[in-house]
Parts: structure tokens; sequence; C-alpha cells
């Protein structure tokens, strides 16, 4: 049972980076740099970025036990 939490935990924060790298500069240049320093602008960024890897690793976890690769 640990082995899940750690393959989900590390799936999550790998998708999570990932959405980082890719879509940072675009938030950035279209909130422009007086608006991207405030924190509302950035609380509402990694709010989208959390839930969009909770979904993306919710999806990897279910298609990995559907396919019989994780068995828990």
């Amino acid at each position: 049972m640990e082995k899940i939490w750690v393959i989900t935990i590390s799936l999550f924060l790998i998708i999570t980076f990932l959405f980082w790298r890719l879509t940072s500069g675009h938030f950035k240049k279209e909130y422009g740099k007086k608006l991207w320093k405030q924190w509302g602008t950035r609380l509402f960024y990694w709010q989208g970025a959390i839930y969009t890897s909770t979904g993306i690793t919710i999806l990897i976890m279910f298609l990995l036990k559907c396919a019989n690769v994780l068995t828990f």
C-alpha cells in the first residue's frame, strides 16, 4: 500500500512540475509583470495547476489499474 502512495505522490509532483514549466511563461505574459506580482493572480494560477495535476494523476492511476500494471 505504501508503494502506491509513493507512486501517486511522485506522479503528482512530476505532472505539477511539467504543468508549471509549460504554462508559467504564457500566464506571466498574459497577466503582465505588475499583475503577476499580486498574490491573488498567482494563487489562482496555482489552484488551477493543482486541480489539473490532481485530475491527470487520478486518470493515469485509473488507467494503470485498468491495464493491471498496478494492483491495489
